[in-house]
This record gives structure tokens, C-alpha cells and sequence, in this order.
């Protein structure tokens, strides 16, 4: 937990695919401009907004839209420090502690000094082909190699700081970050971290003969995903899926960046978010 935040120069940014997004960020500016803070609004892929984001023109954003909102405002706001401030209006919310009917509330208890921010740890990862450097990305929740179009699995080897680890015949691995555990990796069976560590979560995907637990490595470990097929793909944060050839390598390690959050009350939300979101499930079951 950090010191108190009150932020001078927000910006408000609506997920453009929910409609509804627009009017509540129209609202969200027009109710801090009642209490004398200019927010302009737009689309989070509205480009000149993104370029003033990455030069550091504002202290905040207010992200309009669900979990996967938030995840592209972590991957803009991150190499320039920018603090995001989630309002709930998907279905889980996993990363948003505030949802669409408590905004007013909460943007008063952010001007009132009552927030704080959270930090959380991003994935470096770099995709490499016979010694040459195909791309690099950052990860929220996770990067995934895993099988593509070809429904067969595909064969892996993972290497934890030069050590080998095991090898996998699976749909796929994920190295997970801790905020990534309540992600993708839970629902291939991983356990949860709180979202403070910042170790890597290894979770293989039906895995076929192979180890089918996870492993959570030391804090500072980095991991080599080693291709053994020629089915295989990468996909960072779920966005669309990239090819890999065989023996291509994908470096994972700690990013030298964070996601900052602002967050409220104490930081024992996480749980309360967790538990809140598990037994919603739970109503839906056959009893």
C-alpha cells in the first residue's frame, strides 16, 4: 500500500464496443467538471488520447468497460506511469473494484484524499528465432504458447533461470503473473496469488502425460519456453495469436514496469472481490 492519491489531470477512456461506456464516461466528465476538474473523455483506441497518455499528459485514467478494458489501459499507462482508476460495466470485474452504480461515490472518496495506489507486477516477454529478435510484449495477466489452428497438442520444454524444468505434451503453457492466477491460469487449474507477489505462475493446459500441477517460481526467475512443434502459437493478455516455428524460444521474465491501480478501503478488497465474484458462480450451480 502507497501513499494517498489525489489526482489533478484525468482522462476518461470507454471501451468502444459497449455502447453504454460513452454515456457513462460523458457522465463521469461532466460530474468532475462540477467539481472543477477538466477530464476530457473518448475511445480507449482513440489514438491522440493514447499519444497524450504515453507523454505523461495526465495523472490518471478512468477506464469505462470491463476486465479486458483495463487490460489495454494497463498495457498504454504502464511505461509512463499513469495510475488507472476501473469502473465496472462487463460481467466479472475481476481487476475492477468499483462498478457502475458507486463511480459518484468513489470519485468523491478519490478527492477527498481517500485513495491509494496499488502496484502490480507486468510480464516481460521475447520471442526469439535461431538467435534473432522477433518481438517483445508485456503481459498483465499472462503469456500463453499454446497449440493454433491444428487440434493436436504441442511439445514444450521449459527452462527456469538455465535450469531445464520439464518438458510438456499439453494445449498449451502459461506463465502467469499473480493477477493473471484469477485469470486464464485458474480455469486450467493454478492457484490464486495475491496480487502483491510478484513471482511467475507455470501452468500447463491439458497437459498429456506430462506434470499437470503448477509451479510458482522464486521472486527475480525467468523462464525459456522451448518449441517443440510446428502448431504452436503465442498470445499475450489474450490478444490475437502469433506463429511459432520449431526450437523457437520465448524468454519470460519480470517486466522492469508495473500496472498501477488506484484502490480503496484496505488492501484486503482483493479477497473480498475474490470471494464475491467465486460465489456469484456458485448461485448458477445444479444443487
Amino acid at each position: 500500500m502507497t501513499a494517498l492519491f489525489v489526482p489533478k489531470r484525468p482522462v476518461i477512456m470507454a471501451y468502444p464496443k459497449m455502447p453504454e461506456a460513452f454515456a457513462e464516461a460523458e457522465a463521469m466528465s461532466g460530474y468532475l467538471k462540477e467539481k472543477g476538474i477538466d477530464a476530457p473523455f473518448g475511445s480507449l483506441y482513440d489514438e491522440d488520447l493514447r499519444k497524450l497518455v504515453r507523454a505523461g499528459e495526465f495523472d490518471m485514467l478512468i477506464a469505462a468497460g470491463g476486465d479486458g478494458s483495463v487490460l489495454r489501459a494497463g498495457h498504454l499507462c504502464a511505461p509512463s506511469g499513469v495510475p488507472i482508476f476501473g469502473v465496472n460495466l462487463g460481467r466479472i470485474g475481476f481487476l475492477i473494484q468499483v462498478n457502475r452504480n458507486e463511480w459518484r461515490e468513489y470519485f468523491d472518496k478519490l478527492l477527498n484524499g481517500e485513495s491509494w495506489i496499488e502496484n502490480r507486477m507486468m510480464l516481460h516477454a521475447h520471442h526469439i528465432r535461431a538467435g534473432e529478435s522477433l518481438g517483445d510484449w508485456n503481459a498483465l495477466n499472462e503469456v500463453v504458447v499454446g497449440r493454433g489452428r491444428i487440434l493436436r497438442p504441442v511439445r514444450l520444454t521449459a527452462t527456469v533461470d538455465g535450469l531445464e524444468l520439464t518438458s510438456y505434451v499439453a494445449d498449451g503453457l502459461i506463465a502467469s503473473t499473480p493477477t493473471g492466477s484469477t485469470a486464464y491460469a485458474l480455469a486450467a487449474g493454478g492457484p490464486i496469488l495475491p496480487p502483491e507477489l510478484r513471482n511467475i505462475l507455470i501452468v500447463p493446459i491439458a497437459p498429456h502425460l506430462s506434470v499437470d500441477r503448477g509451479v510458482v517460481l522464486s521472486e527475480g526467475s525467468s523462464i525459456r519456453i522451448t518449441v517443440r512443434s510446428d502448431n504452436a502459437v503465442i498470445s499475450v493478455d489474450g490478444q490475437p495469436p502469433i506463429d511459432l516455428m520449431d526450437d523457437d524460444h520465448v524468454d519470460v521474465c519480470a517486466a522492469d514496469v508495473t500496472t498501477q491501480f488506484v484502490r480503496f478501503g484496505d488492501p484486503g478488497y482483493f479477497y473480498r472481490n475474490l470471494t464475491a465474484h467465486m460465489n456469484e458462480n456458485s448461485l448458477g450451480l445444479p444443487r
